[in-house]
């Protein structure tokens, strides 16, 4: 009987041993680890075994010992294999959830969870889809998808991300700067499929999300609790449905599936998922409470500035009303005596008496005729009420008051020219006031202007504007001359006193629009009054 192994022929050179290679030279100089590590598995080892007698019974022992060996070593194998892959799973988990925690937007979030499971550096699921309760809890509604639409797609996209060598954070921060609005875009009409209401108790949807546990659907066209109409939608005959909640709040629905590739989903995928589930939905709550804060944030900003706003225009209504008091009681005190100097110089130049003081009285009643008008003008600012408004054609009114001016034009030698915008929409406004202040605009424009000159009067609109214009192309106004013709009886060397222009723009803010003066390229002014387009019923 001829033994083959050096454990049982010690002529056999330990170094002939054909299972020892280079490296493990080791070996030679330690029998015990040479036994465990080489001759339990050698085939001439296992031979020379066979060959010991039956009643002996070393071979026996022999045999048990490395049957239970071999076994304990597969057992420790696959338990390192096990653990390996839990520490990379809890190195992911970590990973993921530093991410999570520190992210404040919603899309951000949602990139890295996505990511994550869609992901071969993930959970390396096909496709996945998020489905998040609305604000009123009444539905699930399809907000996010993930994946290849077909076949074709998912090998590009899988060959993209093999040579691009990304880590999974910088996939998915990748994701979330170019990707996720088209990804939303692509899905859009199934996304919209998958919305429910929240009332469909039965459906696999609501039922995971009530019941708080995930659900594996398998042969999912057979299976008669699942919706034909979702396995229609999906295509799939296996796809996982994990809830998530947070804090007792039902946030929404992960769907998950292996579309392309048709791989199983284990048990022990889902409770991986399950395992991420928590902190993804605890980021969605956050960032969604994060963006609503925002939002209410932007908001109460915008009523601020609208109540400050409202507040300044109280502060300057009273103190123009009190401006407004003032001046009408002293304009009713000189009406009366300025009426008698007027009757009388009428009356004189009707008699005939002083025929050769007529240029004086033509002087007087020409002086009491303008003061009259100031006073006017002041009882105006003083009157001046919130708008009546109705729709009119802005181009008529233009025109109107152009011809209405005409004596003065005349008077001046000058002549209007008119530059109105075919098709203007007509507009709400206070024919009125608007007309009021067009013709005070030109009064004050044609102070300025030279004998034979001309004065533009412009309408144009733009959106939700419409614009009234009145060019000046002689003048031009320094910063000061602009804020003392906008000031109630602010007095300048030039301007002299007076509320014609200020009393326009208090008219304006009441009626909605607004006046402003504004320099022309290469010299002049242009009035403006603003307008806003308003429609029937507003």
């Amino acid at each position: 009987m001829g033994y083959k192994c050096c454990w049982f022929n010690p002529g056999r050179n330990i170094k002939e041993c054909p299972n020892i290679e280079e490296g493990e030279e080791y070996l030679y100089s330690s029998p015990r680890k040479r036994l465990v590590e080489k001759c339990v598995y050698c085939q001439s080892f296992q031979e020379d075994i066979a060959q010991l007698p039956e009643e002996s019974p070393l071979k026996k022992i022999i045999s048990i010992l490395s049957d239970e060996y071999k076994e304990q070593k597969g057992h420790l194998q696959s338990l390192s294999t096990f653990l390996t892959s839990k520490s990379m799973e809890i190195k992911f988990l970590h990973e993921l959830s530093l991410v999570l925690q520190t992210s404040m937007e919603l899309d951000e979030v949602l990139s890295v969870a996505m990511t994550a499971i869609t992901s071969g550096k993930g959970f390396g699921m096909n496709r996945a889809f998020l489905l998040m309760t609305d604000r009123d809890r009444k539905y699930l509604v399809g907000h996010l998808g993930v994946g290849p639409r077909n076949y074709e797609e998912a090998w590009r996209i899988w060959d993209e991300v093999d040579r691009s060598n990304f880590s999974l954070t910088e996939l998915s921060r990748e994701f979330y700067k170019t990707k996720i609005s088209s990804e939303r875009a692509k899905f859009q009409d199934i996304l919209e499929k998958l919305t429910i209401s929240r009332d469909l108790k039965e459906h696999i949807f609501n039922r995971s999300l009530n019941d708080r546990r995930p659900i594996l659907v398998e042969n999912a066209s057979q299976n008669p609790e699942i919706d034909p109409g979702l396995v229609s939608t999906l295509g799939v005959e296996q796809f996982l449905v994990m809830p998530l909640i947070s804090r007792n709040r039902s946030i929404g629905i992960l769907l998950a599936d292996n579309f392309v590739t048709n791989k199983p989903i284990t048990p022990r995928d889902m409770q991986s998922l399950q395992t991420f589930a928590f902190p993804v939905a605890f980021a969605i709550e956050r960032a969604s409470l994060y963006e609503r804060l925002n939002d209410e944030v932007e908001k109460q900003a915008m009523a601020n500035k609208k109540l400050k706003e409202q507040q300044e225009l109280i502060v300057r209504m009273e103190n123009m009303a009190v401006v407004g008091r003032i001046t009408s009681s002293i304009a009713h005190s000189i009406r009366n005596p300025l009426a008698a100097i007027g009757g009388y110089a009428r009356s004189l130049m009707k008699s005939g008496d002083l025929i050769d003081k007529k240029e004086y009285l033509e002087q007087i009643l020409k002086q009491a005729k303008q003061l009259d008008e100031v006073l006017e003008e002041v009882l105006s600012y003083s009157d001046s009420v919130h708008p009546v408004m109705d729709s009119w054609d802005l181009n008529h009114l233009a025109a109107s008051v152009a011809a209405d001016m005409e004596e003065r034009s005349i008077e001046h030698k000058l002549k209007f020219v008119l530059k109105l915008e075919a098709d203007l929409p007509q507009t709400r406004l206070d024919y009125k006031q608007i007309a009021y202040c067009l013709k005070t605009v030109i009064s004050h424009v044609t102070i300025n202007q030279p004998e034979a000159g001309s004065i533009a009067i412009e309408t144009c609109s733009s959106g939700e504007r419409i614009w009234l214009c009145v060019i000046d192309k002689v003048s031009s106004l320094s910063e000061e001359m602009k804020n003392a013709l906008m000031t109630p009886f602010m007095e300048t060397a030039t301007l002299g006193q007076g509320v014609g222009l200020a009393l326009c723009k208090v008219i304006l803010e009441r009626h909605g629009s607004s006046f402003d003066i504004e320099d022309i390229p290469g010299g002049g002014t242009r009035y403006c009054i603003i307008l806003q387009n308003l429609k029937e019923g507003m």
